[in-house]
């Protein structure tokens, strides 16, 4: 399927604002006989004029962008994302698993209110979502909690974290999160939904295409990034999602995006559908940059640049499942940032599996010295 970036750049109308000056000036000579010096009155009148000409020439052209999915946003992509029976991830809240201890071993069932609210102490607060039942003589319970928030707000809280009831239960000893809180999400950015609407057509085949898992396990959560899908042998289909930021997701939004996936209307028949984290590759990034003596009087400044290159660089590579780990990358970004030379100790050019993302664990950028060109 074609990128939207590699389509060619539309332009509806010609909005030059030189052009359209000319040619509202040469067409008032021509229609009177008279010419206009630079600082007649009329000729300031037709400037005046050709600005909001230019303006409304402007307006056109955004209007008619508006309709093309490349440039389309808010409303307008919307309803373009309608035509192919896509819709817009609207904010949703993170998701744990809750964990309840009593005091003690009882004879009758305890029973744990749906809604009953936990928090890690910090005003954010998760709810139960169905009520929970510890059976006579048992001593712990777990059920799934939501965040009463909805956005990245709830997202991050480690096992154990979330520690506090409170809203008291009797015989309640203790209560905790068993897995990392994720999955919540502000609403779906333009970007993202967009490239939602150019992958929408992928879904429509009912063969269970590799374009269709990818489609529906991104429609999981707005956070989901890239998705690689695979098939290690007939009828079993392998999925791992990424999430923004390279990210690697945890239990809670693995299960969401089976729950998507395992739907009779959108898994075929005969397909195993098994979700599972992608593999971090690691490397180290360690190199030293030299400055040209020229640009010593920016030495600071170029020194910051490198920084935020690295970091860049760090953050592009974990962009995507299976993207090479490449020192020429590095290097052309540090040397657009301002050094003259640079000295790469690794990373070494690595081969990434196609579910795999590569992490740095380790970053040593190291300025070493300023040199004559």
């Amino acid at each position: 399927m074609k990128s939207l970036k590699s389509l060619p750049e539309i332009v509806f109308v010609d909005a030059d604002a030189k052009s359209v000056e000319a040619t509202i000036i040469s067409e008032y000579e021509t229609i009177t006989g008279r010419t206009l010096a630079k600082g007649d009155p009329i000729r300031l009148f037709l400037l005046t004029i050709a600005n909001v000409i230019i303006l409304l020439l402007n307006r056109i052209n955004e209007t008619g962008k508006q309709n093309l999915l490349r440039y389309a946003s808010g409303a307008n992509l919307d309803h373009i994302g309608a035509l192919v029976g896509a819709e817009r991830i609207p904010a949703s809240a993170a998701t744990t698993t809750i964990k309840v201890t009593l005091s003690a071993k009882l004879g009758t069932t305890t029973v744990i209110p749906k809604g009953t609210r936990f928090t890690a102490g910090d005003n954010v607060f998760f709810g139960l979502d169905e009520t929970m039942l510890i059976l006579s003589g048992e001593l712990t319970g777990t059920g799934r909690a939501t965040c009463l928030d909805s956005g990245d707000i709830g997202n991050g809280y480690i096992p154990g974290q979330i520690k506090i009831l409170v809203d008291p239960v009797p015989y309640v000893a203790s209560v905790e999160n068993t897995t990392l809180s994720e999955g919540g999400s502000e609403e779906q950015s333009d970007d993202s939904f967009r490239e939602v609407i150019h992958e929408a057509p992928e879904s429509f085949s009912v063969a269970g295409p590799d374009g269709a898992y990818k489609y529906h396990a991104k429609r999981a959560s707005a956070n989901i990034s890239d998705v690689y899908v695979w098939s290690p042998e007939p009828g079993v289909v392998e999925v791992r999602p990424l999430l923004n930021g390279g990210i690697i997701p945890g239990e809670e939004i693995l299960n969401k995006v089976l729950a998507v996936l395992d739907d009779k209307r959108i898994r075929p028949l005969t397909d195993k559908v098994t979700v599972l984290a992608p593999e971090q590759e690691e490397y180290v990034v360690k190199l030293s940059y030299y400055i040209d003596s020229e640009d010593a009087a920016y030495a600071s400044a170029i020194q910051q640049a490198v920084n935020n290159a690295v970091d860049e660089y760090i953050d592009w590579q974990k962009a995507v499942l299976g993207r090479d780990i490449n020192p020429s990358e590095l290097i052309a970004r540090v040397m657009a940032a301002g050094a003259k030379r640079v000295v790469v100790e690794s990373p070494a050019f690595t081969v990434i599996n196609n579910g795999n993302v590569a992490v740095c664990t380790e970053c040593l950028v190291n300025l070493g010295g300023i040199e004559d060109a």
